[in-house]
């Protein structure tokens, strides 16, 4: 029996969803392990947190607002992935680092959002 593993995918800020274009990215936020070294070997590892984050590209029209998407803070975020999972981001905000803007030959918009707090649930 065939599964749909991936293909269509939702995008959702506080409930209103925008038009996702393209692939989406995301990361759970779980802790990043690095070997610590000397000079006579192994010692261990250290443990660092790392920020959820969601990252994807939305399709711009007249009704999408570019000030206001760089506003948005305390938000939920949510991706609902064609194999039934659902991302949820928590009191996420935009991060964009050089600001927002667009892209006229194929009408994109590039976001970053990073919150406290990101969980997968299943279907």
């Amino acid at each position: 029996m065939a599964e749909r593993r991936a293909g269509i995918t939702f995008f959702k800020v506080d409930g209103a969803q925008f038009p996702i274009k393209g692939e989406a990215t995301y990361g759970l936020g779980r802790n990043t392990r690095e070997s610590i070294v000397g000079q006579d070997g192994f010692h261990g590892y250290m443990e660092t947190p790392t920020a959820p984050f969601i990252e994807l590209t939305i399709t711009d029209g007249a009704e999408i607002d570019l000030d206001n998407l760089s506003r948005i803070n305390n938000s939920t975020v949510q991706l609902e992935l064609a194999n039934g999972k659902l991302i949820v981001l928590r009191e996420a905000f935009c991060t964009n680092p050089d600001g927002l803007g667009g892209s006229t030959s194929e009408g994109e918009i590039n976001l970053r959002f990073e919150g406290r707090a990101a969980e997968e649930i299943s279907a």
